[in-house]
């Protein structure tokens, strides 16, 4: 196949093809129907709003203002996760409370000093209203929040509307290993695969029922949607969820590389296209493309090529690797070709973990690193996931609102 060389300062090398919109979108999220429906049934309870700039309704207006412009609709106040109200902070950046200079409003910060809404935030407020867009993936952080503000409604008695957002690689597909409990973290709270097949509605009412939070919930389901939608098919626009999240085309790779960069694999982060590259300094790029596309991953095909990241660790400093291209991203399995893409790292002996508790942190389980350091399989690796899959489908099926 033909190497190429990608700056990823070059706006040229990363433009992207307009896309054909319909004028309506086939799909209303939960905040269009809070906004001209449901908002009436508040009465005269006050409301906090969980958000951020995924938090938008159909035509682009945020939540915020959205329910700022209704004067019978009462905020005391807003509260922020990880990457802040605007999503301009880095990952793990601390987040500070203010307040916000446009609505006048106290944020709150969910990811500074604290991780759960205190009575003192919650003085006030009757519901909490949570608008935030999810990526369908176990590790990202939002869906933590989300447990937590849970939590703390539980605990000071307020109540919790979730207002439901599609999930941008559909609802059909779960891949991965279910979270060990040992591993528990604030990328993964609960035993649930890395891909998990759910809206954050469903999430909410499967964290709140099996899991036992307890929390008086309302759900305000999507109108619109069904499991087998991506992003693409919903025609909305895309807000990024966070600074590497900028397109719809990247919740579909993120838990394809952003499991792999433990294992000393790069995944573009850094550059313009972040996660949708694989490889490191003095990978062989022609013959990792060859291995993994002679593994033949549905709806997944690979092209070496170089990039110079322009932040982080490999700032500067070319690297190669391949471009993953996914032709059909209704069958494109995310986690497999994360199997894959370490496993062709290792046949080069590139695969190499300085960490092991990240590692097994982020994978939430510590039987995929022992399994490749074993010299296992793709096919063995992902096979043995199929247990608790099975065990995990049975409970979800019980959460499904569409």
């Amino acid at each position: 196949m033909h190497r190429r060389t990608f700056i990823a300062s070059s706006a040229a090398a990363f433009a992207t093809p307009a896309i054909a919109r319909a004028a309506e979108p086939h799909v209303l999220p939960g905040d269009d129907v809070f906004v001209t429906e449901t908002w009436r049934e508040l009465g005269s309870r006050t409301i906090g709003i969980v958000t951020n700039q995924s938090g938008v309704l159909s035509d682009g207006t945020t939540v915020v203002d959205a329910v700022r412009a209704n004067p019978e609709i009462r905020v005391k106040a807003l509260f922020a996760p990880e990457h802040g109200l605007r999503g301009d902070r880095d990952a793990g950046t601390y987040v500070p409370s203010y307040t916000d200079p446009r609505s006048r409003l106290p944020v709150y910060s969910l990811y500074g000093d604290t991780r759960h809404p205190s009575a003192r935030m919650l003085d006030g407020i009757d519901v909490l209203v949570f608008d935030i867009q999810d990526v369908g993936a176990r590790p990202y952080t939002y869906m933590s929040t989300l447990a937590y503000v849970m939590e703390s409604a539980k605990q000071y008695g307020k109540e919790i509307w979730v207002l439901d957002r599609p999930n941008p690689i559909g609802g059909l597909g779960v891949e991965g290993p279910v979270l060990d409990p040992a591993y528990k973290s604030f990328i993964g709270l609960y035993p649930i695969p890395e891909r998990h097949g759910l809206t954050i509605g469903e999430l909410a009412q499967l964290f709140n029922g099996h899991f036992g939070i307890g929390a008086k919930l309302r759900v305000i389901p999507v109108r619109g949607w069904s499991r087998d939608m991506l992003w693409s098919d919903t025609h909305l626009r895309w807000t990024p969820t966070s600074p590497n999240v900028p397109y719809a085309f990247t919740p579909l790779v993120y838990l394809a590389t952003g499991l792999i960069d433990e294992g000393g694999v790069n995944n573009g982060v850094g550059t313009d296209r972040p996660f949708e590259y694989a490889g490191g300094y003095g990978f062989d790029a022609a013959a990792f493309a060859r291995t993994l596309n002679a593994r033949a991953v549905p709806g997944a095909r690979f092209e070496p090529l170089d990039w110079v990241p322009q932040r982080g660790f490999w700032a500067g400093k070319t690297l190669a690797g391949v471009q993953i291209h996914v032709d059909d991203p209704h069958v494109f399995p995310n986690v497999r070709t994360a199997i894959e893409l370490l496993a062709a790292a290792r046949a080069q002996g590139k695969l190499h973990i300085g960490k092991p508790a990240n590692f097994d942190r982020d994978w939430g389980t510590d039987t995929v690193r022992l399994a490749l350091l074993n010299g296992a399989s793709p096919d063995d690796i992902v096979a043995s996931w199929e247990s608790g899959l099975s065990t995990y489908r049975t409970i979800r099926a019980r959460y499904l609102l569409y």
